[in-house]
Order: C-alpha cells, then structure tokens, then sequence
C-alpha cells in the first residue's frame, strides 16, 4: 500500500522549519522590545509606577470577574500582581482573548448563517432517540441546538482500530469518487503515505472529479513547505492552506485547525484521530508504536462533515458561491438501526462543544467509562466530574500514552493522575509507545471518536471536530478496541496513590499551573 514517493523522495521535500524559526525570532523581538519599552517608561517616573501598579490590579480584579474556566484566569491574576509590568505586557500580547481575530470570528458568523441552516434536524429522530433514553436525547438536543449539528438515522459506522486500517479504506472509497472529494488535515508530510494518496486524488481530479486538499500550516511545518501548494495544482488538486504563519505578532496564529475530514461525493466520510504522515501509520516509529484509530460513516450523517469542511474551506477564502451543490440528497440505505451525530468546534465562540460533550458523557455514566487520549491536562470541572463518576460506582479508567512525544506536556499529564487516583479513577500507560487516539466508551452504547484531546489546546484554542455515537456496531468495536488496548498497558494507579515528595508536588503544582497557557 504505501509505496516510495518515486522522484519525490521524503529527503528531498522542503519544510518550513526555517521560516518557523525566523517567524519565532521576530516575534520575541517584538516581545522583548515592548517589554523593555515599558520597563524604561516606568523606571522614568515615579507616578507611572504607581499608575502601572493600579492598572495590574485593576487588570486582575476585570479577570476574576470574567466568564470563563478558572484556570485561565489564575496564571494571569498571580503575573498580574507579582510583576505587574511583565504582566500587563504580556496579557496584552496573549491575554486578550476575546479580541483574538474579530475579522476572522465575523467571517465565520457570516459563513455559519448561511451554511448551517441547510442542515436541520429532524425532529423524529429526536423523539426516537428520547423514546429509547431520555438522557442521550439531551446529549444529542445540546449538540442540535448549541454546535448546530443534527443527530442523523440511516447511517452506518465502520470503526477502525489501526490508523493504517482505515487509511486502506480511504484509498478504496476515493477510487470511487464521481463529484469531489474533500479533505481537510492538520498535518501533511510528502512522504511514502501521502505518495499513494496522491496518485489516487491526480487520477480523480484527472477524471473531472473536483478535488479539495486543506491544512493548517504549523501542524504541517516540519513536513512541507508552501511550494506544495504549487505540486498539487499541478496535478489537478486545488489546495488551500489554514492560517499561514508570518513573522509578525498575530494572536490568531494561536488558533490552529486540528480537524481531521475526508468528504467523498457527500456519501461517505472519515474521520479520527490520525493525520496524513508516516508515523500515524508505523511506517516510522518516533515514539514507539503509534496507536490511533478513525471512522467511515456512510448515509445522511456525512452531511455535517461537508459542511464543516466548507465552513474551514471558505474561512480561509470565500470562493464557493452554491454549498447546496455539495448537499444533495444521496441515495443510501442504512444496514443498521443507529444514530450518528457529527460535530465541530471553534475558539471563535464562547461555547465549548468539544469538552462539554465529554462532559456530558462523564456525567451520564452508569457503569463505565473509558478514555483514551495521548494528553491529559484538564480542568477542575472535568478532573472533578471523572472523579465523581468513579465515586458513584462507575468504572472509569483513562489510557495515556507510555512514550511520550512533548517531554514536558507528558509531565504535566502525569502531574494530574495522583489527583484522579485518590477519586478512584484507574490510570494506565500505553507500553509499546505513543496512543494518540481520542475517544471515549461510556457504558455499552454511547461513545465518541474524533480529533479533540483531553487538552488546554484542544478544548479551548483549536479548530476540532468528533462524531457521537449511539446504538451503533461501532461502539462495541470500540468497546472490543479498548478491551485490546488495555491488555497492552500497563497499570499505573497504585504509584501515584504513594505519597509524593514535597519538591515533586510543588514542581507539578507549578506545571498545572502553567498548563492552560501551554
């Protein structure tokens, strides 16, 4: 399956890492010189000290008082009232949130108002899903009506346990796209994977089939440089990159696209957690054995994929001026009796659609409830809620990685088991290397799938998107998946129910502190 790239060997392919590293560079000059600006400013007068100091505080009283997770709003209060100048200066460059691309949050509304009412939900499927459990209705009513995606019928569900496995399957169904075939990755690398996959997408597009390509510029930083774009039009596909990063300060170029969207003719689609490079499919172990996992939906569900994917699409370049070519009907019927509920989510709202439907699994547990993710760095709300679950007699255990990729964002995941353990929670750690899928079992018929980690990052600054799952083959192989998965872990809750020396409490402390800024 995964040939050599022929002329176009991985050697040979340019990244960006250089411009990455000039763009870091000029930013710290901005930085350093704003810093150093206001220091020399202060120092000048007496009175502007006195001034800045009521201006921090002031600062920190308008953040307590905000709207918002608790733990984003400590690391600044402390900033604030230890180094008042540094603290204003740096809110000001990173802190600002709520003004963080106005520009692109109204080009978003504009493009939502338009596209998400041609996707309604139908109010039978509601009330079949309320007639079976009332609680699950109300999963699927708060995605319906807050993330404005529809719970569908007539859907089928694929689960893959291997990355590689549903990867085969992508290539199998693109070589029967007719219309057009989108997809839409946080990472690419022109590497042995992509090669296969290329060829495939210049026969469709040579075909007449139209072929879309999306993806975000830092996560594919290290693997391609912008003449990619360039190579893809000449094989017929139109590619288009997210949030290009430039040398000047922009808070935006925090906000990534971490979604993960293959759309091919409206009829199927895939989605999970694995990106489009070698090592998501052990064709190169960085860290051991890549563990990922992915999803083939057919039917009306795919719907809301399209969508997300013109929603991203046209974000970047509004270009596309009839979406209901892409939304027609298709003729399908479902092989089994499920519900599929795809959704997204964006930084650019105050409504976290990722973590609240993690949330709302968490709290509707009867029995168990499994979570993978390859980063743990939660809330107090969602640290609570898992332990919660485990004190009223659910069966929660959390799969982290066993090799990790970021050294220091694997400190940080370690530094909340202790905290979970002494709930009831049960951690283990992935043996053979790196589990990056993101999915959570709740009891034998509810599950997720999808990009979102159980991360700062992911709940609150990236673009993401997941898929619930209710009554569907899918989730007992999924259920099957994690009963595998465990068996190659190993189980870490008894030593972190030790006592932890005072110095390791304090650095951990400290890490979560500094966690949501991560």
């Amino acid at each position: 399956m995964f040939e050599q790239m022929g002329s176009e060997k991985k050697e040979h392919v340019k990244n960006s890492i250089g411009r990455i590293a000039f763009t870091a560079l000029c930013v710290l000059i901005q930085i350093g010189w704003l810093v150093l600006w206001v220091i020399r400013l202060n120092e000048y007068s007496a009175t502007i000290s006195i001034i800045t100091s009521i201006l921090a505080f002031s600062l920190a009283l308008r953040i307590y008082g905000k709207h918002e997770n608790a733990a984003f709003k400590m690391p600044w209060i402390i900033l604030l009232l230890i180094f008042p100048i540094m603290g204003l200066c740096l809110y000001g460059l990173f802190g600002h949130t709520d003004l963080i691309g106005k520009n692109m949050q109204r080009r978003f509304e504009r493009l939502d108002d338009e596209l998400f009412p041609l996707i309604t939900q139908k109010e039978a499927v509601l009330k079949e899903i309320e007639e079976l459990d009332f609680g699950v209705a109300n999963q699927c009513r708060y995605l319906s009506n807050y993330g404005r995606y529809p719970v569908y019928g007539n859907t089928d569900v694929v689960f893959f346990k291997d990355a590689s496995e549903g990867f085969e399957a992508q290539l199998e169904e693109l070589e029967k796209a007719e219309h057009f075939i989108f997809m839409e990755y946080h990472a690419i690398e022109e590497a042995a994977a992509f090669a296969g996959l290329k060829r495939v997408l210049a026969r469709k597009a040579a075909e007449g089939v139209e072929v879309r390509l999306f993806y975000d510029d830092m996560g594919s930083v290290g693997f391609i440089d912008q003449s990619f774009i360039k190579r893809m039009k000449k094989v017929g596909v139109q590619c288009r990159v997210f949030n290009p990063v430039f040398p000047l300060f922009n808070l935006f170029m925090n906000n990534r696209d971490h979604r993960k969207i293959t759309v091919i003719d409206g009829k199927v689609g895939f989605t999970g957690g694995y990106n489009l490079a070698d090592e998501y499919f052990n064709l190169t172990h960085p860290y051991g054995h890549w563990k990922d996992t992915g999803i083939k939906i057919t039917g009306d569900a795919v719907r809301s994929l399209t969508i997300s994917f013109l929603e991203m699409w046209n974000a970047a370049q509004y270009t596309d001026k009839d979406f209901l070519k892409y939304l027609r009907s298709v003729s399908y019927t479902a092989s089994e009796k499920a519900f599929v509920q795809p959704y997204a989510d964006s930084p650019l709202d105050e409504e976290h659609v990722g973590e609240n439907v993690y949330l709302n699994l968490i709290k509707h547990a009867k029995h168990r409830l499994y979570v993978a993710t390859p980063y743990l760095i939660i809330s107090d709300e969602m640290n609570r809620e898992l332990g919660l679950a485990a004190k009223r007699g659910v069966d929660v255990r959390v799969i982290t990685p066993g090799i990790p990729d970021k050294k220091t964002v694997y400190k940080v995941t370690r530094s909340y088991y202790a905290g979970l353990v002494r709930q009831g929670v049960r951690i283990y750690e992935y043996t053979p290397g790196f589990i990056h899928e993101k999915q959570m079992l709740c009891d034998e018929d509810c599950a997720t799938v999808g990009t979102i980690n159980l991360d700062y990052r992911s709940l609150y600054h990236h673009f993401e998107n997941g898929v619930f799952l209710y009554r569907c083959q899918a989730v007992q192989a999924i259920a099957e998946d994690f009963a595998e998965t465990l068996e190659k872990c190993t189980e870490v809750t008894e030593h972190y129910r030790k006592g932890r020396s005072a110095v390791l409490r304090g650095t951990q402390c400290l890490l979560r502190m500094i966690a949501p800024l991560l």
